[in-house]
């Protein structure tokens, strides 16, 4: 998968010379990572991008197999894993109840005696964030008081984004106002099909304004794109927009996270960083489940970008129910048998 226009990709940012270039470029570390402020939309280097399918998928096919961990290297990855996850509850019938309950198992996201018996006792263990509809921020914001667990909201109409551009500029207002540290924002998924990425921009420069201090993740819905040019170009369009992390999905589609559609977004996440310094997280979400599957993603994300992209604030998993497995294999391998999922509540 290759840009015609790499080399002009590299000048996106700015027209100075190389040498000022990599004096001004943020520097990636293991504490700090610099807001990506976006870039002036640039449709030479947008429409330009091509997609060899079935490079990908080849490659997407080797990702299981190529590398893997076993015994306690295994539960090491599992354990980081579970720092990585946006535990979540986007159903229509939430309460007030369980969604404290939620937050409850995101403070406290493994047994005790689980990790005990992983020499992880007294080690600091949560999930990355607790993601939920904009009218249970509040409660979570309350509920996580003291955690260090940042909320995160689904807005703008979500999942199908169809909503008034208005009301969906409000309801991120007023998710940052109840205490929202992370909005996942939706995109109209019609201007990519129509090709029309200055709407695109437009749109997520506005959500990204109405986000201020608040991190914000741009949610694809890769399953609705119809090509895999089209998630390449979704995704430059919405990092130079000024997305904190691009997502793959609602959850709600046909198709959600995939690991060729994963490829895609990653690689397009690595071409950004090596034009203009500024590093995009990565949310795959939407039918990961178990923990073989996380650790899939884990593996791509190592091989693409690196280990710097295996930290809460470069990547995320969407998940609700994969934190039961991964709990699961955890005190497999602790125990030597697998328990029942009831053994391990998420509410």
């Amino acid at each position: 998968m290759q840009s015609k226009t790499e080399p002009a990709l590299r000048l996106a940012r700015t027209d100075a010379p190389a040498s000022a270039r990599e004096a001004t470029h943020p520097r990636l570390t293991d504490t700090h990572v610099e807001r990506n402020p976006g870039t002036p939309l640039d449709l030479d280097i947008v429409r330009a991008l091509r997609v060899n399918r079935s490079a990908v998928e080849r490659r997407s096919a080797t990702i299981p197999t190529r590398r893997t961990v076993k015994k306690e290297w295994q539960a090491g990855w599992l354990l980081r894993a579970i720092t990585l996850i946006d535990l979540t509850t986007l159903a229509g019938d939430d309460t007030a109840g369980n969604v404290r309950r939620l937050c409850a198992k995101a403070a406290h996201p493994v047994r005790p005696d689980i990790l005990d018996a992983l020499g992880m006792t007294g080690v600091p263990m949560t999930t990355g964030a607790v993601c939920v509809y904009h009218a249970m921020v509040s409660t979570a914001v309350d509920a996580l008081e003291g955690t260090g667990i940042p909320v995160a909201a689904v807005s703008t109409g979500f999942p199908a984004g169809l909503s008034p551009l208005e009301e969906r500029v409000r309801e991120i207002r007023a998710s940052v106002a109840a205490g929202a540290r992370e909005i996942d924002i939706v995109i109209t998924r019609g201007h990519v099909l129509t090709g029309n990425w200055q709407a695109l921009y437009d749109e997520v420069k506005r959500f990204r304004e109405a986000c201020g201090d608040a991190h914000m993740k741009s949610i694809l819905a890769t399953g609705e794109l119809a090509t895999l040019g089209n998630v390449a170009r979704a995704s430059m369009v919405a990092m130079m927009a000024g997305s904190d992390f691009i997502k793959t999905s609602t959850g709600k589609e046909g198709v959600n996270a995939t690991l060729p559609f994963s490829l895609v977004m990653v690689r397009m996440i690595r071409e950004f960083y090596q034009a203009t310094g500024y590093a995009v997280g990565y949310k795959p979400a939407g039918g990961i489940r178990s923990a073989k599957n996380a650790l899939e993603y884990l593996y791509l994300m190592k091989e693409e970008l690196g280990d710097r992209w295996l930290k809460p604030d470069l990547f995320r998993f969407g998940a609700s129910g994969l934190l039961t497995d991964i709990e699961r294999q955890l005190e497999h391998f602790v125990t030597g048998r697998y328990s029942a999922a009831h053994r391990h509540p998420m509410v």
